[in-house]
């Protein structure tokens, strides 16, 4: 499976991006996706998740109401959609497949990795 992740840039506190991952290869319904981020010096952590077939999500706390995981099966995209940004959002953002078909929150169980797109959020 290769993923590529694009959409990030610089964005001011308050503002919107939208991060894209296209998943080619040997994908599969029963896999499901997530969004990572590391910040410098800090440990990558999860961000959100998705079901590939199921349309569950799952997020972390700190972007809950203010970040929405989708996906696009025709496509074989998932999408980020990232509003109210704020400075501490500043990351590269990572997406991921876990070959499991429930969302799982540790970055340990993901089995492939896109190149990560960067996302800066100024103050």
């Amino acid at each position: 499976v290769q993923l590529q992740a694009f959409g990030g840039g610089l964005v001011q506190a308050g503002g919107s991006l939208r991060l894209s991952c296209a998943a080619s290869g040997r994908t599969s319904s029963s896999y499901a996706m997530g969004w990572f981020r590391q910040a410098p010096g800090k440990e990558r952590e999860f961000v959100a998740g998705i079901t590939w077939s199921g349309g569950s999500t799952n997020y972390a706390d700190s972007v809950k109401g203010r970040f929405t995981i989708s996906r696009d099966n025709a496509k074989n995209t998932i999408y980020l959609q990232m509003n109210s940004l704020k400075p501490e959002d500043t990351a590269v953002y990572y997406c991921a497949v876990d070959r499991n078909s429930y969302i799982r929150v540790g970055a340990r169980y993901y089995d492939y990795w896109g190149q990560g797109t960067l996302v800066t959020v100024s103050s």
